[in-house]
């Protein structure tokens, strides 16, 4: 705060960071299953939810309405520890059957539900349940737990991810947050699981965003979410729909930066950063999208194409 402070004066090309960011080593694998919420603005406890699932292969989907919470997580541990949650029936013994309601859907005249076949499922508890709200929060139990699982056993030796558990809220008369999947559980082969998480990345894309609703239905959901302790970190940005990288705006958008979650750097950009330039966070880690050689293989096939 004087005259007398040095001021030190770097060369533009000098400005790489000399502490390197950890990069993650990652392992890449297929994801079999698919799970979205069909008009989730008129879902609810008494009405029923519409779910559509879209898997690799034939699997089966199996809810849960009113599943204890406390035994799901306990029922994730022993996926680690005990035994593999593979099937329906692996799932309903490790949670000592502390469920509400149970429901099945197959394909009609099958055992399971096609691949590739994004059929609606209408999922709804019965009138005599006589359940309308699962009282306020922190609540007990969950209102909707959906599993999916791999309907052949040979497919359950081929892929490492072998079933997912997805948590659905539903909105009832106590609490009134949108319908949404909370968490989703991939629960791979060799006793692991993992919390699937969203990437923020601006895309080019027409698609109508996540948050249709009103700005005063959005600040009432924030709250909610922030009651239960569900709130995300992430601040509302308003990012260009550009895959360009946001500091030279030239290269691709390639590298994830831990904890945020945020991609928006290139290959080029991500040496000279440990603050994410979109919200300021320290990057503890980062890890690529793709390797170098995927992304020489995409190019050489856009050459070829045109």
């Amino acid at each position: 705060f004087g005259l007398g402070v040095p001021v030190i004066l770097r060369n533009s090309e000098e400005t790489e960071s000399s502490t390197r960011v950890l990069k993650k080593r990652m392992r890449q694998v297929k994801n079999p299953f698919g799970l979205a919420i069909s008009h989730p603005d008129t879902a609810s406890v008494t009405k029923g939810v519409t779910l559509t699932p879209d898997c690799l292969e034939d699997c089966v989907l199996t809810c849960y309405w009113g599943c204890n919470v406390q035994k799901l997580h306990e029922a994730l541990q022993k996926h680690v520890y005990c035994f593999r949650i593979n099937t329906p029936q692996a799932l309903e013994d490790a949670l000592y059957n502390e469920y509400l309601y149970r429901q099945q859907y197959l394909y009609p005249f099958l055992k399971f539900i096609k691949k590739n076949e994004k059929e609606e499922k209408y999922c709804q508890l019965p009138e005599d349940a006589q359940v309308v709200d699962f009282g306020p929060v922190p609540r007990a139990r969950y209102p909707l737990i959906a599993l999916l699982t791999l309907a052949d056993e040979e497919d359950r030796e081929i892929y490492d991810i072998i079933s997912m558990v997805a948590v659905i809220h539903i909105p009832d008369e106590s609490y009134r947050l949108s319908c949404r999947i909370l968490y989703q559980y991939l629960l791979l082969a060799q006793g692991q699981y993992h919390d699937l998480k969203q990437l923020f990345m601006s895309a080019n894309s027409t698609a109508p965003s996540s948050c249709d609703t009103s700005p005063g239905e959005r600040s009432i959901d924030k709250s909610l979410l922030e009651k239960a302790g569900l709130a995300e970190d992430e601040p509302e940005l308003h990012e260009e729909n550009s895959k360009d990288c946001v500091v030279c705006q030239n290269g691709p958008v390639n590298w994830v930066l831990l904890p945020c979650r945020h991609t928006c750097l290139c290959d080029g950009c991500i040496r000279y950063f440990q603050q994410c330039p979109m919200c300021r966070q320290f990057v503890q880690e980062s890890f690529p999208l793709c390797s170098k050689k995927e992304q020489d293989e995409d190019e050489s096939t856009q050459i070829l194409e045109d």
